[in-house]
């Protein structure tokens, strides 16, 4: 690994255009995790404002400008030893997309779309470089950095209760704004722990064809896989139809006598 004055005469190289701009950095080892956590890295979060922004990445080193950034290239971050950025340390990149021509609020949440994670690898005063460890989408100019932090993923009880009636949750959307989902997906919910969720509770997925006098379609099952107090990240597990965003979700529940 670069040290940390090397890391400041590559970076001070590039900046000024010197020889080694336009390099492409050492690709990052493949992230040797298991399927289901790097699906669950990846997964969409919901956000009702708009987030701070101190951290992000803020270009590349390529010889013309590039907006999308894949594993393999070196992207700037505007922060460095001054800020306590140091060699070695991962990041989130993530970015927020909010409904199309609606404000962000608490009725109308954003998805957060996790971009990848980030390694960095070279570091001057106010800036650093860093190259991509794991891209779930493109890595872009404008991603917010957050600190890296493999998620655990949930277990969940092999019993199955019966779904609670009359107390509908909805599907909400997906990572990019995605509106559609089959087995293995995820997608936001609009319940949280201050609705009683928790990591691994189990959920029947509904749709209300709006006839008279009939039941609801059963369309599938899913699972709770990050929980918060208004909302929750889900991931289909059983799927007979397509899911769409306002599509109903009903929480198994054990009865109390």
């Amino acid at each position: 690994m670069m040290s940390r004055n090397l890391g400041a005469v590559a970076v001070a190289a590039m900046i000024a255009g010197g020889s080694v701009a336009a390099q492409r950095g050492p690709a990052a080892a493949a992230a040797k995790l298991p399927p289901e956590v790097l699906a669950l890295a990846c997964a969409p979060k919901a956000a009702f404002d708009n987030p701070d922004t101190p951290l992000r990445v803020t270009g590349g080193q390529n010889p013309s400008i590039k907006y999308s950034h894949a594993p393999g290239d070196l992207i700037t971050i505007n922060a460095g030893s001054r800020n306590g950025i140091e060699v070695g340390q991962e990041y989130y990149t993530r970015r927020t997309l909010a409904a199309q021509h609606q404000p962000i609020t608490p009725q109308a949440p954003a998805t957060v779309l996790t971009s990848g994670w980030i390694r960095v690898w070279a570091v001057d005063d106010n800036l650093s470089l860093a190259t991509i460890t794991h891209a779930c989408a493109t890595v872009d100019i404008g991603d917010r950095l957050e600190p890296f932090k493999l998620p655990t993923v949930p277990t969940y009880a092999s019993n199955k209760p019966k779904p609670e009636k009359d107390n509908y949750g909805h599907v909400l959307t997906g990572d990019a704004r995605r509106r559609s989902f089959a087995k293995g997906d995820f997608f936001l919910l609009d319940r949280g722990s201050d609705h009683g969720v928790t990591p691994g509770a189990q959920f029947v997925l509904y749709r209300n064809k709006m006839e008279p006098e009939n039941f609801l379609y059963d369309l599938g099952e899913a699972v709770a896989v990050e929980v918060t107090p208004a909302t929750s990240t889900l991931q289909v597990t059983v799927s007979r139809d397509a899911i769409v965003a306002g599509d109903l979700v009903a929480m198994r529940k054990e009865r109390t006598q």
